[in-house]
């Protein structure tokens, strides 16, 4: 005859069997933990310190992306002046604190940077970098190597320069042209600037200087006694030192002579009436995606290249205490008129 187990007792058994199981799956659980998601740093190189807005705007778009400043990115921000030899230092220092992407900009430490990263399998994403001549990527669909970024189209802005000016200023036939010499992304700008000067009979008369404090002199020396009708500036840093804008309005000033290019304010007298450039927030934020890919696993030399918009601002206001007419086609082509 079969002896049967208490109820109660069969209940107990089952019960105690539960929490054996429990304890081990919550033990098996604690052992296979999901690792802590990953924090990324970004080594951030600001080659020219009024260029700073670019930073904010990769911060911003990255944040939009989810990467949470301190929680899941970091940004190690180093902000230089142009100096060949101080963007080395900077670099090899990501480098050599291993950091995941190098964020750089301009072209000149976007360059030193391709250099310095070259071997250390550290991905590099470069914002408002000229690369036409630079040998800074393949092409605009495959980068090539460890690298990608925001194209700044400078060639195109300095023809669209010229043809904004000529438009305001139809009889300009002698154009003053003062740039930081030696500077790499001038010489693309010139060599597209020239034909369209020669198609529409203009001269173009290149002052390049090689210390800001000199610009005055500089100026007088090219000049001389010619007839100068504008100037236009290119986009490079000699204006980026107050000392070399304000022999450049002042030289405007004595002569009488308009400026375009870039918006200089001023109070009375002549100035920058004009800017044509690329929005600096904005072209930041369009390195945001780029570096995202980058994290997802993309390699970088993979990941074409974007080109940063154009953004024209008159200031008509100017324009007008210095005679020109702005034509009304131009007011409705600009993305912002100050009257």
């Amino acid at each position: 005859m079969t002896q049967h187990q208490p109820r109660h007792h069969i209940k107990n058994t089952v019960f105690i069997l539960l929490l054996l199981i429990t304890a081990l799956s919550l033990l098996i659980s604690s052992c296979s933990t999901e690792e802590k998601p990953k924090t990324y740093r970004v080594g951030v190189l600001v080659g020219l310190d009024f260029l700073s807005f670019i930073t904010d705007g990769f911060k911003e778009g990255m944040t939009e992306l989810g990467y949470i400043e301190d929680e899941n990115i970091v940004y190690d921000i180093q902000v230089s002046g142009f100096d060949i030899a101080n963007y080395q230092s900077i670099l090899q220092k990501f480098v050599d604190d291993k950091v995941d992407l190098i964020y750089v900009f301009p072209t000149e430490a976007s360059i030193e940077a391709k250099a310095v990263a070259e071997n250390s399998g550290i991905p590099v994403v470069f914002d408002q970098a000229l690369i036409e001549g630079m040998g800074l990527v393949d092409s605009i669909r495959e980068p090539g190597g460890n690298i990608t970024g925001v194209r700044f189209p400078g060639p195109d802005i300095a023809v669209r320069r010229f043809e904004i000016l000529r438009e305001v200023i139809p009889d300009a036939t002698q154009i003053l042209i003062p740039y930081q010499k030696g500077y790499p992304i001038v010489q693309p700008q010139l060599d597209i600037l020239y034909p369209a000067a020669e198609a529409a009979g203009v001269t173009l008369i290149e002052a390049p200087v090689e210390i800001a404090t000199d610009t005055a002199s500089i100026l007088q020396q090219v000049a001389g006694d010619t007839e100068v009708d504008a100037i236009l500036l290119l986009a490079e840093p000699l204006l980026g030192v107050q000392e070399a804008q304000d022999a450049i309005l002042a030289f405007a000033n004595e002569r009488k002579i308009p400026i375009g290019g870039l918006y200089i304010p001023v109070e009375e007298g002549y100035g920058g009436f004009f800017s044509l450039n690329t929005n600096p927030f904005e072209s930041g934020s369009l390195a945001a995606p780029l570096a995202d890919k980058i994290f997802q696993g993309v390699p970088a030399g993979s990941i074409p290249v974007v080109s940063a918009e154009m953004y024209l601002q008159i200031d008509y206001g100017l324009a007008q205490r210095m005679g020109l007419e702005v034509p009304e086609g131009l007011l409705v082509l600009a993305d912002e008129v100050i009257r």
